[in-house]
C-alpha cells in the first residue's frame, strides 16, 4: 500500500514547488492525498509502471509504503447465509437447557443428542455455542463431510459473524494458514471442520460438538497417524473441563451402548420441528420387478413418483453409493472381469471420459475391444453407477436438470458449495449422488427421496455392514419433507426382509439397536470386545506371507491363551497399488492387552526384518477390514 503524508494545504505548495518538473509524481501524490491509501496494482491502472515515481516520492518524504496482511478465508455463498430467528420447540429448549446447565458447572460433561432427522439439532448447537461464547470460551464443531459445511457454516456465520471459520481439506494452503493464525491470535472463537479440525488450537475450549457422530469418516485409518476424532474430542473435553455433544439421528452402536452404561447423558429429540412428520417410506422388491420384465434402474413405483413430483414442481434426491457408469466390465465368454493392473479390484467404467478406472490407485485404461484374457469380443458392462443413473434420467425425462454429486464432480475448489447452491435455488429438479448427499442437507422443496440400491453396503465383508446400511437409509430418507410439504421415500432392494432395511423403513432405531446388539453379543464383536488389526503389505507376496506368519507365531506363543487371534489371511482386497496385503485380527475384552500384543509383535519382527518395502500397519479399533 502507498499513503500520502500530506494534508490538502501542504499538497498545493508541494505541487507548485518541489514537484513542478515531475508531473507523474505530482499526479500520483494528488490522487493519494485526495483519495487515501491505494495498492500498487490500483495505481498501475491509471499510471503505467508507477514504481519509479513512487520511489521518488518516498525519497522526498512525501509518501510512505507499507504492507498489509490480507486474510484469505473461504467465502460462504449468500444462498447459505440464513439469519432468520427460529423459535425453539419444547425438545430443543430442553436440550439447550441441559447443555447450558453443564456449561455453568464448568466441569466435563458428555451428551448423546439423539434427534430424528429434521428435529433441529443445528439450532441446539447454535444456542449452546452462543452461550459458551458469552462465558468467554470457544467452541469446536466437527462434521463428517466437506459437503455438509456450506449449509452449516452459512447458518453459523449468519448468526455468529466473523467469530466462526471453517477448516477442511478443500482449503488452499493460504486459507488454512490464515485460519490457524487467527486461532493463534484469538480472533476466531468457533471452528467448524472435518476430522482433522479436532486438533485446532482453540484456547479456553468450552464446547465440542460432533455432528453425525456415527460416521466412519471420523476415523483416520490411512495414512498415519491413526485416530478417531470422537476419542480425541473426548480427551480434549476432559482436559479442558469442556462439554462434549455427540449428535445423530442414528448413533453408532458403540456410542449408544456407552450411553446405556452411563458414560454419556441422553438428550432425546423425537419429533421434527416442521409441521410435517417423518416421510412415509415404501420398500420396492426389485426381484418382483425383474420377474415382471422391468430391467430398468428404476422400479415402476419410483418412476411414477418421480414423474408426479416433477409435475408438481418439487425436487428429488436420488441416492446411489457407487460412482462411475458401470460397476465392472466382464467377458461373457471366459467370465473374467477387467481388473486393475496394480490392485486386486475390478475396474469401474466411466462414460465421461470413456475409460476404465481403479477407485483405489486411479489407474486408468481405455476400454478394450477384446478380452485381454481370452481375446473374446463379448465384453459387457454390469452394475450401475451414478453416471449411468444420470444418463438414464436424461433419457427418460429429457430436459430435466440433474446435478450429480460424487467424487468425480466435486474435485474443484468450492465445487460442493456451487452444486448445493444451484440445487438450493431450485435451478435443478434432481440431486443425484453418493453418500455425501445422504446426511445433513436441508432443502425444503425436496419431497421425494429414492434409494436406487439399498443392498450395496450389505454386501461388504464387515461385521458392521448392517449398521452402516441402517444408518445410510435412515439418514438419506430424512432429506425428504423438511419443509411445509410432505415427503416420501422409496427404497429399492433385493433383500427387503433384512432387519436393517425393515427397521430403517420404520425409523425404528431402538429395534435395530436391540437386534444388532444381540447379534454382536452372539459373535463377540464390539462393543462386547475390542479389535486390533495388523496389516502387512509389500510389493513381494512372499515377504508378506513370511512376515505375517512370524507375527502369528509370536502372538500364539506369547498371547495365545489371553487373546483371540483371527488369521493370518489375505485382506478382502488382496492387492492395492501393487502391494500385497495380508492381515491378522486380534480380539479380546482388554484393549490395553491387545495394544501390547500388537506392539510387541511389531518390535519382534522389526529386529530381524531387512526388507525396505515391507510395511506393518497396526490399526486400533478399525472401522473396516477391507
Amino acid at each position: 500500500m502507498v499513503k500520502s503524508k500530506l494534508t490538502l494545504n501542504e499538497l498545493n505548495e508541494i505541487l507548485t514547488t518541489e514537484l513542478k518538473r515531475a508531473p507523474k509524481q505530482a499526479e500520483i501524490l494528488k490522487y493519494l492525498t485526495l483519495n487515501g491509501p491505494a495498492e500498487l496494482s490500483q495505481l498501475s491502472q491509471n499510471w503505467p509502471q508507477p514504481g519509479s515515481a513512487i520511489s521518488g516520492l518516498e525519497r522526498k518524504g512525501l509518501v510512505i509504503k507499507y504492507k498489509i496482511k490480507e486474510e484469505r478465508f473461504p467465502q460462504v455463498f449468500k444462498e447459505f447465509k440464513k439469519d432468520k430467528v427460529l423459535k425453539l420447540n419444547q425438545y430443543q429448549v430442553e436440550a439447550v437447557t441441559n447443555i447450558k446447565e453443564k456449561l455453568e458447572q464448568g466441569h466435563f460433561g458428555a451428551f448423546l443428542l439423539h434427534g430424528v432427522t429434521g428435529s433441529g439439532k443445528t439450532e441446539v448447537y447454535l444456542e449452546s455455542i452462543r452461550y459458551v461464547l458469552k462465558q468467554g470460551r470457544t467452541a469446536l464443531v466437527l462434521v463428517p463431510e466437506i459437503s455438509l459445511t456450506p449449509q452449516l457454516i452459512g447458518r453459523f456465520s449468519a448468526v455468529l459473524g466473523d467469530q466462526v471459520k471453517v477448516l477442511h481439506s478443500g482449503l488452499s494452503p493460504g486459507e488454512r494458514l490464515d485460519v490457524w493464525e487467527s486461532l493463534r491470535l484469538g480472533k476466531v472463537k468457533v471452528i467448524v471442520g472435518v476430522r482433522s479440525a479436532v486438533f485446532a488450537p482453540l484456547s479456553n475450549l468450552g464446547l465440542i460438538i460432533i455432528d453425525e457422530e456415527h460416521e466412519t469418516t471420523f476415523k483416520q485409518s490411512e495414512p498415519d497417524p491413526r485416530y478417531h476424532a470422537r476419542e480425541v474430542a473426548l480427551y480434549r473435553a476432559k482436559r479442558n473441563n469442556a462439554v462434549l455433544v455427540l449428535g445423530s439421528a442414528t448413533p453408532s452402536l458403540e456410542t449408544y451402548y456407552r450411553m446405556i452404561k452411563g458414560e454419556y447423558e441422553l438428550i432425546n429429540m423425537p419429533e421434527r420441528v416442521t409441521p410435517q412428520p417423518l416421510p412415509q417410506v415404501e420398500i420396492v422388491d426389485m426381484r418382483k420387478e425383474f420377474l415382471k420384465g422391468n430391467k430398468s434402474i428404476f422400479s415402476q413405483r419410483l418412476k411414477i413418483n418421480i414423474e408426479e413430483t416433477l409435475a408438481r414442481g418439487e425436487q428429488i434426491i436420488l441416492f446411489l453409493n457407487r460412482r462411475g457408469y458401470s460397476t465392472f466390465v466382464l467377458c461373457r465368454e471366459c467370465g473374467k472381469p477387467l481388473e486393475c493392473k496394480n490392485c486386486a479390484i475390478s475396474l469401474t467404467y466411466h462414460s465421461i471420459p470413456h475409460h476404465m478406472k481403479c477407485h483405489y490407485c486411479d489407474f486408468t485404461m481405455p476400454v478394450p475391444h477384446r478380452c485381454p484374457h481370452c481375446g473374446s469380443s463379448f465384453i459387457r458392462y454390469f452394475g450401475a453407477g451414478t453416471q449411468q443413473v444420470e444418463a438414464e434420467i436424461k433419457k427418460i425425462w429429457p430436459g430435466v436438470k440433474v446435478i450429480r454429486m460424487d467424487v468425480d464432480t466435486t474435485q474443484n475448489k468450492d465445487a460442493h458449495q456451487k452444486l448445493l447452491a444451484e440445487f438450493g435455488s431450485n435451478k435443478s429438479s434432481i440431486l443425484l449422488g453418493t453418500q455425501m448427499i445422504a446426511k445433513g442437507l436441508d432443502f425444503p422443496n425436496v419431497t421425494l427421496v429414492g434409494v436406487i440400491a439399498a443392498d450395496l453396503s450389505l454386501s461388504f465383508p464387515d461385521y458392521n455392514a448392517g449398521e452402516r446400511t441402517f444408518q445410510l437409509l435412515t439418514q438419506v430418507a430424512g432429506r425428504a419433507g423438511r419443509g411445509s410439504l410432505a415427503g416420501k421415500v422409496i427404497i429399492q432392494t433385493y433383500n427387503p426382509e433384512h432387519y436393517a432395511i425393515t427397521t430403517g423403513k420404520n425409523y425404528a432405531y431402538l429395534e435395530f439397536f436391540q437386534k444388532e446388539l444381540a447379534l454382536r453379543k452372539q459373535m463377540d464383536y464390539p462393543p462386547f470386545s475390542s479389535l486390533v488389526r495388523i496389516l502387512v503389505t509389500d510389493v513381494k507376496e512372499k515377504n508378506v506371507v513370511n512376515c505375517i506368519g512370524q507375527i502369528a507365531a509370536f502372538l500364539q506363543d506369547h498371547f495365545g491363551e489371553k487373546i483371540e487371534i483371527l488369521g493370518p489371511a489375505t485382506a478382502p482386497i488382496k492387492k492395492i497399488k501393487n502391494r500385497y496385503r495380508y492381515q491378522l485380527i486380534l480380539k479380546g475384552t482388554d484393549l490395553d492387552l491387545l495394544r501390547v500384543a500388537a506392539r510387541n509383535s511389531f518390535n519382534h519382527i522389526l529386529k530381524g526384518e531387512n526388507s525396505k518395502t515391507l510395511r506393518i500397519i497396526i490399526d486400533v479399533e478399525p472401522e473396516n477390514i477391507l
